[in-house]
């Protein structure tokens, strides 16, 4: 079995989470005698599915949102998701040992661009949506706690390309990744975002005229660490082996806190919330 292969295809979000909850006659992995699986060689993934989370960060008014989602390797290149982006693995998975991920990643940021219910934020102005690229890296390392899981550690800087904050991201992240059953895994991740000074100052500063039209307080922030959270993705396959591909669900959960400038400003401290909650559910096909 491919641990790293399936845990990249569950743990995508990597985005961060109720209770896991275990089925009792649930085996710690799969079989032993896993043979030949679809994760194999060339295979790829294509699901979509809804989300439910805060209208922008730092919100306390939520929407509903659609996730589609497209993973795998094809030509020995990785696919990986990311909120609205994804990345790309240049370096061949490792079926022994520590193993390595390195390549570009790119993700459209629509951050109060769209779907601000607040009509108080609304009023302060819509923002433009930042398309930033740049740089993903991390190291994997295989059975863990069971023959099957794998702890995962990895980081994307990112750069706003489109003209709208013009700065800079870096996003670290830590997940685990274990099958649960041989058609139930699941993944825990770990993330926060580090945003340098143009990127905060466009997101989370109060200029004199957006106080003017909101009527809320002026504020400058600096750089520094924005949020900080945790994701729990569970998939159950349909046919009860996660090996062989087909079909399968995904359900996740996350919560994640502000930090920093991004929890001071008006725009979470007075008319939203640091607490932060997210689920979504989804279904796929890999082949």
């Amino acid at each position: 079995m491919r641990t790293f292969a399936i845990a990249a295809c569950l743990s995508a979000a990597l985005a961060a989470t109720p209770a896991l909850a275990q089925d009792s006659q649930a085996a710690p992995g799969p079989p032993a005698d896993t043979g030949d699986t679809v994760y194999d060689d060339t295979w790829l993934s294509i699901g979509a599915g809804v989300g439910y989370g805060p209208s922008y960060d730092g919100s306390d008014d939520y929407v509903a949102f659609p996730a589609p989602i497209i993973q795998g390797r094809v030509a020995g290149i990785g696919i990986q998701p990311r909120p609205a982006g994804l990345a790309l693995d240049f370096i061949p998975d490792a079926r022994e040992g520590m193993g390595f991920s390195l390549g570009p990643v790119a993700r459209v940021r629509s951050n109060r661009a769209r779907q601000i219910k607040d009509p108080v934020v609304k009023a302060a102005g819509e923002l433009d949506t930042a398309i930033e690229v740049g740089v993903n890296a991390g190291l994997s390392f295989p059975k863990v706690l069971n023959p099957y899981d794998s702890l995962s550690f990895g980081s994307d800087v990112l750069w706003d390309v489109n003209g709208a904050h013009s700065g800079m991201t870096y996003s670290p992240s830590v997940t685990y990744f274990t099958p649960l059953s041989r058609g139930i895994a699941a993944s825990l991740s770990l993330s926060a975002e580090h945003g340098d000074g143009d990127f905060m100052r466009y997101y989370y500063s109060v200029t004199p005229a957006q106080s003017a039209a909101s009527g809320l307080p002026a504020f400058t922030a600096d750089s520094g660490w924005t949020k900080a959270g945790a994701t729990l993705l569970t998939a159950f396959d349909f046919d009860g082996d996660l090996t062989n591909g087909g079909v399968s669900a995904v359900v996740i959960g996350g919560y994640s806190r502000m930090m920093g400038d991004a929890k001071r400003s008006p725009y979470t401290s007075i008319r939203g919330s640091a607490d932060q909650w997210f689920t979504a559910v989804g279904i796929g096909y890999t082949f």
